[in-house]
């Protein structure tokens, strides 16, 4: 993403007025949206996330003590302090968490830091959308350090590091995807990644007079995590039957010319469940080579069968989701479907430019008029991963 000079001086601005220190750097760090391949990446499966150009920046200096100050624009009300001496996790932490386990990480990992920081934090994604601003702010931290302090880590340390903070130091059990895209991100590429041996592609992502829209469906996703977890258990139950048949490791490693055979094996309810996880991987595979084709339309008839897939299949979408995604695709859009783990968060849709604003008006209405609440729109391009501006 190329920031405007305007932004980054206001951004130094919004530093000075709140620390008096002047030898600061600026950094950008992207959120993420998975453009297909759900609910696949704990089956063995690949993902096709990219960085997007809403993220999280950073203004940072060095100062002369061992605290680390931090100033997060929408969460502080004043600075929030820590010291180097004392990284142990408190209930109060809040965001703080998410930052102090770096340095615990590190800490670890025999890396200690022993002079503090000032930093100050903007971002431009909502929270708890599925954009991953946590795993954008785990790497816009590490990446600042990495920097200050010459620490001569590679982006794939830096992103293992802000995972095992993510899992162990936070506590949330996540995959490796959020911080693999928003640190490997590359302008206008998709990743094609392999979740279990780590392999990846970036993918051309020209959309030509086409745009990617994000559309958020502002209804809190509560049901998120312990769905999630019966998910994983149905697929982890499946597996364990299937490896009685069949030569695998990972659902994913079957095809669709099995699904006859692995039928007559399963419940109704399992069955859905495989059926979206080997039909989910084939439409990766496809929506790679379309897209180095250039063929945006089979792309988006991809998003669409993935959609339909984890709404009918995987049954993690919602009607307010599904109402975006309909609406999306009768008013114009080529592809749209939910992504993340569903249950509310986010759906994308791709949409010619001719179409956008008429498009944008049509679920806006629609979704204010069926649910009483707003929808949000962003319009977004494919950036570059974690750096310096």
């Amino acid at each position: 993403m190329k920031l405007n000079l305007l932004l980054k001086n206001e951004l130094i601005e919004n530093f000075n007025n709140v620390f008096s220190n002047t030898n600061h750097s600026v950094y950008f760090s992207p959120g993420r949206v998975n453009l297909i391949g759900e609910h696949i990446d704990y089956n063995g499966g690949f993902v096709f996330p990219a960085a997007i150009s809403y993220g999280t920046y950073g203004v940072a200096s060095l100062n002369e003590t061992q605290n680390i100050n931090i100033y997060s624009k929408g969460f502080s009300k004043m600075v929030d302090t820590f010291s180097l001496n004392d990284l142990s996790k408190k209930d109060s932490d809040g965001y703080l968490s998410y930052i102090k386990g770096i340095f615990y990480t590190l800490k670890m990992k025999g890396i200690h830091i022993v002079k503090g920081l000032d930093i100050y934090i903007e971002s431009t994604l909502p929270t708890s959308s599925g954009l991953s601003s946590s795993a954008s702010l785990e790497m816009l931290i590490i990446y600042i350090l990495n920097d200050i302090y010459k620490l001569n880590l590679t982006t794939l340390d830096m992103v293992n590091i802000s995972k095992e903070t993510e899992n162990k130091y936070v506590g949330v059990h996540s995959g490796i995807m959020d911080q693999f895209a928003v640190g490997f991100g590359k302008y206008n590429h998709a990743i094609l990644l392999d979740t279990q041996t780590l392999f990846y592609e970036h993918i051309p992502f020209d959309l030509k007079n086409y745009r990617l829209l994000i559309i958020n469906s502002n209804k809190p996703r509560q049901l998120a995590a312990s769905k999630y977890n019966e998910r994983f258990g149905e697929c982890q139950e499946t597996l364990q039957i299937l490896k009685k048949h069949f030569n695998i490791e990972h659902l994913c490693e079957l095809e669709v010319s099995d699904l006859p055979q692995i039928k007559a094996l399963l419940s109704d309810t399992l069955y859905r469940r495989i059926k979206h996880c080997i039909t989910e991987q084939t439409r990766v595979i496809q929506s790679k080579k379309a897209l180095i084709k250039g063929d945006i339309l089979s792309f988006g008839n991809a998003m669409n069968l993935s959609h339909e897939s984890l709404r009918y299949d995987y049954e993690v979408s919602v009607d307010e989701l599904d109402t975006i995604v309909d609406v999306a695709r009768n008013s114009g859009a080529i592809g749209a479907r939910m992504t993340g783990a569903g249950f509310g968060g986010c759906a994308i849709a791709i949409v010619e430019d001719k179409f956008a604003n008429h498009v944008k008006e049509k679920i806006l209405t629609t979704y204010q008029q069926k649910f009483s609440m707003d929808a949000s729109i962003y319009e977004v391009e494919i950036s570059s991963g974690t750096h310096k501006l």
